[in-house]
């Protein structure tokens, strides 16, 4: 018994609410815990382990992704859970590689008016950025970006407009937080021919990226931790 721990020290420990604890355990993100016969909950060291790996893992890789892998890990198995942290990181260098082709298509455009003759529809947009037409179509409803309707009120995007949504794309897969929700409003405000402005947003999002690269290395060392109280490394 001198190995469990109330669910109020751990809630002190980490900052967080027991109810936020037991929420955890009703979403299958830690192992079910026994109760005493006053029924109260009896967490273990491994436990402690498996709420600092959430705590520790969601600011980088938000919680969808840290509940499949701690739940992978429940299951015993190590490699698919590496694998989907291997993904997630994939995709952070993709996004990196994104924000750098960015920076060189706006340091090409050369004035207003190459921006305004090069035109595209929805389609090819979609095609060249690996975005659906759907969503498209809602960024443009949020006013995130806009299009020109032509003769056969097709949507037709510039180059302006095509590095904006990319712009978008980059936040895409961000785990929601306040400076995410400002930096689509600083996207949604730039103003038509603002390559100044648009750099500007590209520089926050690299550093943005460079904050959850910070944080996914936090987050495995936690996990890294918690493997090792399971036996799993």
């Amino acid at each position: 018994m001198k190995n469990n721990i109330r669910p109020i020290d751990i809630a002190k420990r980490l900052n967080l609410s027991t109810s936020t604890l037991r929420s955890y355990e009703t979403r299958g993100i830690i192992p079910t815990t026994e109760r005493l016969g006053t029924g109260y909950r009896i967490y273990t060291e491994e436990h402690l382990a498996y709420f600092e790996c959430i705590v520790a893992m969601s600011p980088g890789f938000g919680m969808e992704i840290t509940t499949a892998v701690l739940k992978k890990l429940q299951q015993k198995n190590l490699n698919s859970a590496l694998w989907i942290i291997n993904e997630i990181q994939a995709v952070t260098y993709q996004e990196k590689e994104l924000a750098t082709r960015i920076i060189k298509d706006l340091n090409n455009i050369v004035d207003s008016q190459s921006i305004e003759n090069n035109l595209m529809t929805i389609g090819e947009v979609a095609n060249k950025t690996k975005i659906s037409t759907s969503t498209i179509r809602y960024w443009e409803k949020e006013r995130y970006v806009n299009s020109k309707r032509g003769e056969n009120n097709y949507r037709y995007f510039n180059s302006y407009q095509f590095i904006k949504i990319l712009l978008m794309k980059l936040t895409q897969n961000a785990v929601y937080s306040h400076e995410i929700v400002q930096l689509k409003k600083s996207i949604r405000n730039l103003e038509e021919y603002n390559i100044e402005g648009a750099k500007s947003i590209v520089e926050e999002c690299q550093q943005h990226l460079n904050k959850r690269n910070q944080e996914q290395l936090h987050g495995l060392y936690f996990l890294y931790r918690l493997c090792a109280k399971l036996g799993l490394k």
